[in-house]
């Protein structure tokens, strides 16, 4: 733990080397009412909101521009919702920069945050919650002090330790949005006969982005019965150029000493590998979509109670998690299909925020559960007292299914939905007005389903 040094101490009645007066020359400390750890969409997002607000707020980015992954997804698609226009990555994180530079948020560009102290261990006055210590290629180590802190650190690739694929170590594997960096922004292709793994929506648009860049995409493996990705990278990424889609199969084997030369691939009976099946494809080039983690270390470093089912934090209707001022917003609190409710999100948590800082007045909270077929929502308490919006995936793929909303025993709301699938996330509300005559007592919550008709 970093521990700033305190100049009044003197040792064997000598004082130290450096006056208590000139402690900004070795350490600058800063001031500001939230700090948002991320400046991709979702913390941009936050932070322009608490701006907007009037309460003084700072962005900490590691990269050396806003936009976080969005800077290396040069295909278009993004905006539709949030825009009303569509735009590539680039571009969508330009305009929320843009945002962001027109009002009084301070960025830090080129910073990473290395700890979060709790007031316990900072020197500062009451009013200050966390002290956020941090280094910046430009200013050295700093610290902030802050009120509330905002997570949006996004998340990052599982890699082929995650999913233990067996061979040899070559030269050539790599995480898609690896690749996507490399072929985007570095110019660098990685290879030229590639396969992909996972049908995500990474994988499923650097099949497309390899085969405009002059490679040969000779298959993407799904272990899933179904894509992973939304439908319209199915359509527009593969069938469009004739990439075959192989579900239900697993890659057995990596074969290759210096550079991947071939993999085995296996077909899926009932859930188990048929070896009689397997048959292989020269490569020299595999990229891994087999799923993301939200970056929680830092939240749990400081006691932030993590759901097991997103890995993400677990939070109250207002997005605070366990930790009193501690926000988390993006896909650090789960993965989102579309950046704009990414961002939806995230200008919400900016006006709960800004809502804590002015009244910091506590509302009881009443739990929410996941049902049958849901495999996680998501914020996971619910205010009767307010309006209360969800973000929750499907376990299924179904054709007209109901969304039924439980409280205790009682449906307070049923939602036909046409179609369901794991890769497409499903929002409702909860209004006030729906909880107005209902009894709710201390141990009530609500559960969500998905049921079939």
């Amino acid at each position: 733990m970093i521990k700033r040094i305190n100049y009044n101490k003197t040792v064997e009645d000598k004082p130290l080397a450096y006056p208590h007066d000139k402690i900004g020359e070795y350490m600058q400390q800063y001031n500001f009412d939230v700090v948002v750890i991320g400046g991709g969409a979702a913390g941009m997002a936050a932070a322009t909101e608490i701006d907007k607000n009037g309460h003084s707020v700072a962005i900490i980015e590691r990269e050396e521009v806003l936009g976080g992954i969005l800077m290396q997804c040069i295909h278009n698609g993004f905006g539709l919702h949030q825009f009303k226009e569509e735009l590539t990555g680039p571009e969508y994180a330009e305009r929320f920069a843009d945002l962001t530079r027109s009002g009084n948020v301070r960025v830090f560009l080129e910073s990473t945050v290395v700890e979060v102290v709790k007031d316990d261990d900072c020197l500062n006055n009451d009013d200050y919650k966390y002290e956020i210590y941090c280094y910046s290629g430009k200013e050295g180590v700093f610290s902030i002090n802050t009120k509330s802190v905002v997570m949006a650190m996004g998340c990052r690739e599982r890699n082929r330790g995650n999913i233990s694929t067996p061979g040899t170590r070559p030269a050539g594997i790599y995480t898609a949005g690896l690749a996507q960096r490399l072929v985007n922004i570095e110019g660098f292709i990685p290879g030229k006969e590639v396969v992909i793994v996972g049908s995500g929506d990474i994988g499923l648009i650097m099949a497309r982005r390899m085969t405009l860049a002059g490679a040969k995409v000779h298959a993407v493996i799904e272990i899933l019965p179904y894509p992973s990705g939304l439908n319209r990278n199915i359509v527009q990424c593969l069938n469009d150029f004739d990439i075959p889609l192989y579900l239900s199969h697993i890659v057995s084997n990596i074969y290759g000493k210096e550079r991947l030369e071939k993999i085995d691939v296996t077909p899926l009976v009932e859930g188990r590998a048929d070896y009689n099946k397997t048959f292989s494809i020269k490569c020299d080039t595999l990229l891994l979509s087999v799923g993301l983690i939200p970056e929680n270390e830092l939240a749990k470093s400081i006691g932030v109670e993590i759901n097991p089912l997103t890995n993400g934090p677990i939070v109250n209707s207002s997005m605070m998690t366990s930790e009193e001022g501690v926000f988390a917003c993006g896909n650090m609190l789960h993965v989102h299909d579309l950046v704009d409710y990414a961002t939806e999100e995230s200008l919400r948590v900016g006006k709960y925020v800004s809502n804590y800082l002015t009244n910091k007045k506590e509302e009881k909270e009443y739990r929410v559960k996941t049902g049958s077929n849901v495999r996680y929502i998501v914020p996971n308490s619910f205010n009767p007292n307010k309006n209360n919006k969800f973000y929750l995936r499907s376990m299924v793929v179904k054709e007209m299914i109901n969304l039924e909303i439980k409280l205790n025993d009682t449906v307070v709301k049923t939602i036909r939905k046409k179609h369901v699938q794991p890769s497409e996330m499903i929002t409702f509300t909860l209004t006030q007005r729906i909880f107005k005559d209902l009894n709710i007592s201390s141990d009530s919550s609500l559960t969500v389903s998905l049921k079939g008709i």
